[in-house]
């Protein structure tokens, strides 16, 4: 089984919670700990943005790279 395959048996409710707590741990946690748990959810941001690509509108493609962008300036903020 692919992991695309995987993630769409995924209930959505666990995986907006489960993205939810590992951002909230990233926030709070100091350093270059919460830099690397905003790391992991900034790649598998990434990687569902960019398997999703072909589907997606030019409104959603525009949103969801501001998105990632924030994350990866707040990712360098707190490493820093």
């Amino acid at each position: 089984m692919t992991p695309i395959q995987r993630l769409s048996k995924v209930s959505p409710t666990k995986a907006f919670i489960v993205a939810l707590v590992v951002m909230l741990a990233g926030l709070f946690l100091p350093g270059i700990v919460g830099a690397a748990l905003l790391a992991v959810l900034a790649v598998g941001l990434g990687a569902l943005t960019f398997t999703t690509w072909p589907v997606q509108n030019t409104s959603t493609r525009v949103l969801r790279l501001l998105i990632l962008a924030l994350l990866v300036a707040v990712i360098v903020a707190k490493a820093l």
